[in-house]
């Protein structure tokens, strides 16, 4: 089993940063895929970035320029790095690890993250 924790989340004018963290706990192997995807209110969830097992990384168009997605395989750790945030990323964010084999996914509990004036 696996289980992910997010932090990091925040209310933040537009063009401001927040760093997102997963932290990761429990059968968890590098090999595996990584990353993170969001919510809006009365939306649906929709993917955000990705970190690979061949460490490679994938990030929607809406974030394309202003995320960065970055992992520490020792700790454990995912990471977001997002700036010049604007009102339509206003969302709750989760942390998502992938299984290759058996396919499957876990989540996180997800962090709220708030852009407004």
């Amino acid at each position: 089993q696996v289980q992910l924790v997010e932090s990091g989340g925040g209310l933040v004018q537009p063009g401001g940063s927040l760093r997102l963290s997963c932290a990761a706990s429990g059968s968890v192997f590098s090999i595996n895929a990584m990353g993170w995807y969001r919510q809006a209110p009365g939306k649906q969830r929709e993917f955000v970035a990705t970190f690979t097992s061949a460490g490679t990384t994938h990030s929607a168009a809406s974030v394309k320029g202003r995320f960065t997605i970055s992992r520490d395989t020792f700790k454990n750790t995912l990471y977001l790095e997002m700036n010049s945030l604007q009102p339509e990323d206003t969302a709750l964010y989760y942390c998502n690890y992938h299984m290759a084999w058996p396919p499957k996914d876990y989540w996180g509990q997800g962090t709220q993250v708030t852009v407004s004036s």
